[in-house]
């Protein structure tokens, strides 16, 4: 998805100011509508969303994302998603930010998780974590899928054959 740059607020358009905080498979959410969409989505493919509450002025957000990137890339069963928390004030708001990074896992639109704080090793946990139970859950329906094709196939009647020799006395 390429990269996106935020500029400093004062104007300056010095290419120092820019913040990489988006790249790899990091998409932005500019309004909320932008962040329906994207729960619709991952609803629909059965994804679990990374929700990251981030600001362009953060150190630690900054130092983080080239990581969150780089697992965007490696999980592509999980949406990531970046969050500016100055620009979508009031919708941050309705999330109780009090820090950044904040970043919620959801799964279906309701949370599973959260992290508060640039904590790499247990951003790195929580990420393998539920990736991992995303695999189990789709192999665990597979399995299922599989089990009730071969019963069916097992129990099969060929209705074209005729009964014979049946005893009912």
């Amino acid at each position: 998805m390429g990269h996106c740059f935020s500029k400093d607020k004062s104007g300056n358009t010095d290419s120092d100011q820019a913040v990489e905080l988006v790249g790899g498979n990091v998409h932005r959410v500019t309004s909320k509508e932008d962040w329906d969409q994207k729960l619709s989505e991952a609803k629909r493919d059965g994804k679990i969303v990374i929700a990251n509450f981030s600001a362009t002025w953060c150190g630690p957000c900054r130092m983080l994302a080239p990581f969150y990137c780089e697992r965007s890339e490696k999980h592509p069963s999980l949406m990531f998603l970046l969050i500016d928390v100055d620009e979508l004030t009031d919708f941050s708001t309705t999330w109780d930010i009090k820090a950044t990074p904040t970043f919620f896992f959801l799964k279906d639109g309701q949370q599973i998780d959260k992290l508060v704080g640039a904590n790499k090793p247990e951003l790195q946990k929580k990420i393998t974590a539920h990736s991992s139970s995303l695999s189990e859950t789709k192999s665990d329906g597979a399995q299922s899928d599989l089990f009730l094709r071969e019963m069916v196939s097992a129990t099969s009647v060929d209705h074209a054959k005729p009964v014979r020799d049946l005893n009912l006395d």
